[in-house]
């Protein structure tokens, strides 16, 4: 398994409690229109992220990342500037 797929499975466990409609998550699952989540969902979320990866997700960053394979990638990425 690689590093990549590892933060993919890690990122879809995080995703599970806020996954309220069931949606089959894969890279392409968009957060505003698949998961239908607002900006509060996303705030807890991202938070939840930023504590399981130990590193920080800017406000920028989070405006570029619309589905899940776009944030795994800004996870792998800070992971190892840091």
């Amino acid at each position: 398994m690689t590093d990549r797929e590892e933060t993919f499975g890690k990122v879809k466990s995080l995703i599970e409690p806020f996954n309220k409609k069931g949606v089959e998550l894969t890279e392409a699952t968009t957060f505003a229109g698949d998961l239908e989540w607002d900006s509060l969902i996303v705030m807890d979320f991202v938070a939840s992220v930023e504590d399981e990866f130990d590193i920080l997700i800017t406000m920028n960053q989070q405006a570029e990342i619309e589905n899940v394979g776009q944030l795994v990638d800004a996870v792998e990425a800070l992971r190892n500037d840091g």
